[in-house]
């Protein structure tokens, strides 16, 4: 996503002095890592609305996908069991700095306005954003073609604020990039624009649509922590590393994305 939250200048500021107030880290412990190696937990928030990065399994009901996969292999490094805890994503920073959880992994973009309220991880991944449009659609071909256009994009994305540039577009966010798809299959609205590897998932899923021009954006997803976290993002940055090395992130990628 890619997902996903870019606060603008004066809610960043905001949450930027609220941070120390609301004392991102442990409680009782002098450290987050220390409070969870103790407890055994690592809670982990994260949008499952997102595949193939984060989805419920309609069958089991369990999150399946890349950062669900990712961030377990991290927790068996550190010693630890994954509690998951699914928050819309226009939420999920928020929701780390009132310590639902600590740590968020939603295929979140790396951007400077987050990095003024959370820490994030070395990227794990690399994206970009792209325009679908239906399959019977001629008029659009790329970026250029969009002026004037209804386009759909997820809230609190970065495929949102790269939709709020293009001049003349009616942007109409979502709660989550399926409604977005379901409209864009209804001609409700003319394009969708988000992350390619969730789009092209969708596509093969549901067919109907298809990717047109360049992509429009690079971006680098990472896992988020409040600031604090220093020893707690170190080590994660560590098991990172390692499963670079080891051909673990490798594995993990050509399962969800070939």
């Amino acid at each position: 996503m890619n997902k996903k939250s870019l606060f603008f200048p004066l809610i960043a500021v905001c949450l930027a002095v609220l941070l120390p107030l609301l004392g991102c880290g442990g409680d009782k412990y002098n450290d987050t890592l220390d409070k969870v190696i103790s407890e055994g937990v690592l809670r982990i928030g994260t949008d499952a609305t997102y595949p193939p990065f984060e989805t419920k399994d309609i069958h089991t009901g369990k999150l399946v996908g890349f950062d669900i996969d990712l961030i377990s292999s991290i927790c068996d490094e550190i010693g630890v069991k994954p509690k998951f805890i699914v928050t819309p994503f226009d939420g999920i920073i928020p929701g780390l700095l009132e310590h639902k959880y600590e740590v968020i992994i939603s295929a979140m973009t790396i951007t400077g306005e987050r990095e003024k309220v959370v820490a994030f991880s070395d990227p794990y991944y690399y994206a970009s954003q792209v325009i679908a449009v239906r399959t019977d659609r001629r008029d659009i071909k790329g970026v250029d073609d969009l002026k004037g256009a209804k386009i759909g994009v997820q809230l609190g994305t970065t495929g949102e604020i790269v939709a709020k540039r293009i001049p003349d577009a009616e942007v109409i966010s979502f709660d989550n990039i399926g409604a977005a798809f379901l409209d864009l299959e209804n001609s409700h609205i003319d394009a969708v624009i988000n992350d390619e590897p969730t789009t092209k998932r969708i596509i093969a899923l549901k067919g109907g649509a298809k990717i047109v021009g360049k992509p429009l954006t690079s971006e680098r997803y990472g896992i988020a922590v409040c600031p604090t976290d220093k020893r707690l993002l170190l080590r994660i940055n560590s098991v990172l590393s390692m499963m670079r090395i080891s051909g673990k992130l490798r594995e993990l990628q050509d399962k969800w994305f070939r």
